[in-house]
């Protein structure tokens, strides 16, 4: 073993033209003796919209000698790593006298982070997350993310004048400051790894035409890097860089499919073609966020409260916020059970993307806390 007084800054970044890399933790980034870091607190939220099947979500047994329910056993790979939190309510969100009962699925997205009895004009509390960026944003880029699955250009007031953003978003840095969420990846990375912060659809087929790659731009740092590092080092900064490409293929695939295409509402250019290739592609996005820390919390919407979304994929044609009030017919009970198993299937592959990326002494799951819930328990019922 070689042993040297130096050791590369924890913010080493490699540089190319436009575009700034971060790099993932590397065992040279440790002093000669020093201890390992404390791992670095980090938070991710992960939600799912419109309630669940609770006959089939909800455990049987407590303690650690819990029965995985249905919906919960594709997480059965990380059972010793889950809390399953039931008897929770968040009934700050009903409502009060003199205000009615409309709009649930606004209310139900506004308290789920905040806790706090929400105002028709959008007015609720600051959200969990933005507490804890706060704290954890000090030491990062970026000091928080929010991002989903669906657009949100829907903005002013829906159900009953309600305000749109209890619906687009679950993240408040202030009372009256929702956080849009971003669901386009090409944006999210570029946010994450580029200085190019134009969304022009020309410049961008431009763009992709020139098979313009950002690692490309910073390929000669990234050899002058190699040579100066560990084996080991090497290896996790070859898988780091081979990881990054294969987001940004996919990234460049889906703008590429879509330019070939008729654009529509469901799904604007750039947006891969199916809900799980687009939510695996986003998961990886954050997996690298939390591996080069430029941030360390981020909020994740599967979807929107009230969504319409269908899954044909899956065999359920029906619109998801539909099925949600099942009135107890089991035709439905059935297919919101489907759309609830899938989604959780799909938020497996991100605990094990998470698992299987180094983190110091670990992975990034064991260094990372993970929420992933709704906001209401029962949709039919709209219960908080």
């Amino acid at each position: 073993m070689i042993i040297t007084k130096k050791a590369i800054p924890r913010r080493t970044i490699l540089r190319g033209i436009g575009a700034t890399v971060a790099l993932p933790f590397l065992d040279g980034m440790i002093p000669a003796f020093a201890a390992t870091p404390e791992p670095l607190g980090r938070l991710s939220i992960v939600f799912s919209p419109n309630g669940m099947n609770m006959d089939k979500w909800t455990p049987v047994g407590e303690g650690a000698a819990f029965e995985l329910s249905p919906i919960l056993e594709p997480l059965a790979p990380f059972r010793d790593r889950l809390l399953v939190l039931s008897g929770l309510n968040n009934s700050i969100g009903d409502a009060m006298p003199g205000e009615g009962e409309s709009a649930p699925h606004e209310r139900a997205g506004a308290v789920f982070l905040t806790t706090v009895h929400p105002k028709r004009e959008g007015r609720v509390g600051i959200s969990m997350d933005q507490i804890a960026a706060k704290e954890l944003g000090k030491h990062t880029q970026l000091a928080s993310l929010e991002l989903g699955l669906h657009s949100n250009d829907v903005v002013g007031q829906c159900e009953k004048s309600w305000s749109c953003a209890y619906l687009n978003t679950l993240s408040w840095r202030s009372p009256t400051t929702p956080l849009p969420i971003e669901y386009r990846p090409r944006a999210v990375f570029e946010r994450l790894f580029g200085d190019s912060d134009s969304t022009d659809r020309a410049a961008r087929r431009a763009q992709i035409q020139k098979d313009r790659s950002i690692l490309d731009s910073v390929t000669q740092a990234a050899a002058s890097l190699m040579r100066t590092v560990g084996a080991s080092d090497r290896a996790r900064l070859g898988e780091y860089l081979d990881g990054m490409r294969d987001v940004e293929r996919r990234i460049q695939l889906a703008e590429e499919q879509s330019s070939r295409e008729l654009p529509t509402l469901d799904r604007p250019a750039g947006i891969p073609a199916s809900f799980e290739e687009h939510a695996k592609l986003m998961f990886d996005l954050q997996v690298l966020a939390y591996q080069t820390d430029l941030t360390r919390v981020i909020t994740f919407m599967m979807g929107p409260e009230q969504s319409n979304r269908s899954y044909p994929e899956i065999g359920v044609p029906d619109v998801h916020h539909g099925l949600s009030h099942h009135q107890h017919d089991p035709e439905k009970l059935a297919k919101l059970y489907q759309i609830n198993v899938y989604h959780s299937k799909i938020f497996a592959y991100y605990l094990e993307k998470l698992r299987s990326t180094p983190d110091g002494d670990g992975s990034l799951l064991d260094h990372l806390m993970v929420l992933f819930g709704c906001s209401m328990s029962d949709g039919n019922d709209h219960l908080l």
